[in-house]
């Protein structure tokens, strides 16, 4: 679906924006950084994806000067708190319970820059979404017995059976899957780095 033009790295180990960009017939690199992840005192949950999702990129793009590196972070918001992913299987249960029947939001910072010539641009997508009211403890349990809450912020994966517990989704669906896919192209795009094929 497009060519890329330019060197390109993700700085991100997850298979949910690797797949993405495979999808998309990109080539690219995989590396990763390790960043602190700690939320600054009176830092929106905007302003904490932008800056993770920047400081992931920078910091694999300054030992890769000449390639492109995009970043990105997501995290669930509720009541204007940020979920992170639940330490077990108790915690998840509380978090979905908490879900239940109410709106959220997800927010995804994504940055994209290239050391050679210092340039950076960041952004970020929100996604609200809404969980059905009332599901059967049965079926949360079993959700939960799968694994699949244990690695995901908020405890749920839309991509995957956590896909049963949403009502609605207001926005981008990839967005909430963890990458803005419109938005990061069009970026791409703008940057000369791919091209339609």
């Amino acid at each position: 679906m497009f060519k890329t033009l330019q060197p390109l790295i993700l700085a991100s180990s997850s298979p949910r924006r690797q797949e993405f960009l495979v999808n998309l017939g990109l080539d690219f690199e995989i590396k990763t950084a390790e960043v602190e992840e700690n939320l600054r005192p009176d830092e929106s949950a905007q302003d904490f994806v932008q800056r993770l999702a920047l400081d992931k990129a920078w910091a694999i793009s300054i030992n890769h000067q000449d390639s492109w590196v995009l970043g990105a972070d997501t995290v669930v918001v509720k009541d204007d708190h940020i979920m992170g992913k639940p330490v077990d299987e108790v915690e998840a249960r509380l978090m979905l319970r908490g879900l239940s029947g109410r709106s959220h939001e997800v927010w995804t910072g994504f940055a994209v820059c290239r050391a050679s010539d210092a340039y950076k641009v960041v952004d970020s997508v929100k996604t609200i979404v809404k969980f059905a009211s009332f599901f059967p403890e049965q079926l949360l349990d079993a959700y939960v017995r799968t694994g699949e809450p244990l690695d995901k912020a908020g405890a749920y994966g839309i991509q995957g059976l956590g896909g049963l517990l949403v009502e609605s989704i207001d926005g981008s669906y990839s967005n909430v899957v963890g990458l803005p896919v419109a938005e990061v192209i069009r970026e791409f795009l703008r940057l000369g780095i791919v091209v339609p094929a």
